[in-house]
């Protein structure tokens, strides 16, 4: 009995992470990515301290609208500016905070879950 989960074709899942970057759906992603359930983008952000509230208005006008960011702050989850936090929650996008790695894991099961998650991934060695 195969147990392997199985997504909506086109969806996004995360296969590994680490040297640097990601392994997605098969494709080497090098640095850090901003992804949702169908799409994945390169992020020039190596650092919490690097990220600023224009990084996330495109994901403001997706369809459907994302409901939840998570933001993975490469091997220990730090908090972000409170602007930052402010920011989202204006645009209705909860936003939770973790390492690198818990944000790839808990993307992986929303979006099996058909949740609206994007995730904000800081690359780490």
């Amino acid at each position: 009995m195969d147990l392997t989960p199985r997504l909506q074709p086109g969806r996004q899942r995360i296969q590994s992470y680490g040297d640097g970057g990601f392994r997605i759906n098969g494709q080497r992603h090098t640095g850090s990515v901003i992804l949702t359930a169908d799409s994945v983008a390169a992020w020039p952000r190596g650092a919490i301290d690097q990220i600023d509230t224009d990084d996330f208005a495109d994901l403001a006008g997706t369809t459907p609208t994302i409901e939840i960011l998570l933001l993975g702050c490469g091997e220990r989850a730090v908090l972000p500016l409170a602007a930052l936090r402010a920011h989202l929650r204006t645009l209705g996008i909860g936003l939770d905070v973790m390492d690198t790695g818990a944000a790839c894991r808990t993307f992986n099961v929303l979006v099996q879950e058909d949740r609206r998650v994007a995730a904000a991934l800081i690359a780490v060695a």
